[in-house]
């Protein structure tokens, strides 16, 4: 069931939802989440269950916005043990927004949200629908909610109500809060290692990060201690049901000149071309689809274009790789993970 998620009723409706400990389609700048209670065990291995996700691949914690802008959110401090200043500055200069820090993580709060683990993924939101259901939540005593991409495990993110239906068509209760402005999860941070490391790249990139917190982002290879694991970052996840490459735009030429005029068996398209350069086909079994050439539209399309080449039903989705530019990172990034699927 969708509901208006700018109509206050249906927000009251959907935090009672999740202080009742079921689960939440729930509308974010970056991607459509799947929430529930952050501190309910129960509720958490909810979302498990109905994504097929394993139990030890961590969530995100939603927090609601700090009531002044000095203070970190009262979210963080339930579930965080403690918080370096470094994480302190990044929270004031990108909260809310969309970036995840990884942070140590309370021993008696949030376990089966951590996937075990002694550290905690916390961020604050900036949707306006987002940001109301939190409210409303702690208000009944749920101080985080998490929210993992609400589709099945290692699939598209979904970002509009629609497709976050069509993923759990039945018994969901989803807030419509429109298509999501960012368009893919994230940038996370972890924050547990003494120095900002970059764990996902994201809409917020490594200069605005380290102009943030004051320090130079780490390579995660040059810090003694392992990276913690954290939500979207295995090798393949993002992935259509179509088969994803990544080319360059000589090798899309290419290719498709040696199709010629045809590209398979099947009667109908076959294989979909993502491109932002303007390339030659002959054949009929081909599917020009052009992705923009700004950074920012790109990742806000990606999902939702990737999603409408799969119901076309094409076997192939060839895709242009992005440029190697800071602003294309999370697209990339997100690409990448699809095409290892």
């Amino acid at each position: 069931m969708i509901l208006d998620g700018h109509n206050p009723a249906a927000v009251a409706q959907a935090a009672q939802t999740l202080a009742a400990g079921d689960l939440l389609g729930l509308p974010t700048e970056t991607v459509y989440g799947l929430a529930a209670d952050a501190a309910s065990d129960a509720a958490v291995a909810k979302i498990f269950a109905a994504k097929g996700r394993p139990s030890d691949h961590p969530l995100i914690v939603h927090v609601a916005p700090a009531s002044t802008p000095d203070a970190p959110p009262a979210g963080v401090s339930h579930f965080a043990a403690s918080v370096p200043d470094f994480a302190a500055r990044l929270m004031r200069a990108c909260w809310p927004g969309p970036l995840t820090l990884i942070l140590p993580r309370r021993p008696e709060v949030g376990a089966a949200t951590a996937g075990g683990q002694d550290s905690i993924g916390v961020r604050c939101p900036s949707h306006p629908v987002a940001q109301a259901v939190l409210r409303a939540c702690a208000e009944l005593g749920v101080m985080g909610v998490a929210a993992p991409s609400a589709n099945q495990f290692g699939r598209v993110s979904p970002t509009t109500a629609e497709h976050v239906q069509g993923e759990f068509p039945e018994g969901l209760l989803v807030l419509d809060g429109g298509p999501c402005a960012v368009g893919i999860e994230s940038t996370i941070v972890d924050c547990t290692r003494g120095a900002p490391v970059l764990l996902r790249p994201g809409a917020i990139t490594r200069a605005e990060i380290e102009a943030a917190c004051g320090q130079a982002l780490r390579d995660k290879d040059a810090v003694a201690a392992p990276d913690p694991r954290a939500s979207g970052t295995l090798v393949a996840h993002y992935a259509p049901s179509a088969k994803l490459r990544l080319m360059s735009t000589g090798e899309l030429q290419q290719a498709l000149d040696l199709l010629g005029d045809e590209a398979g068996p099947e009667p109908a398209v076959s294989i979909a071309i993502y491109t932002r350069t303007k390339l030659r086909s002959r054949s009929p079994k081909v599917l020009l689809q052009y992705m923009p050439d700004d950074a920012e539209a790109a990742a806000r399309r990606l999902f939702a274009d990737l999603r409408a080449l799969d119901a076309q039903k094409v076997r192939l989705i060839w895709v242009e790789t992005p440029p190697e530019d800071a602003r294309w990172e999370g697209v990339l990034d997100r690409l990448s993970r699809a095409a290892a699927a």
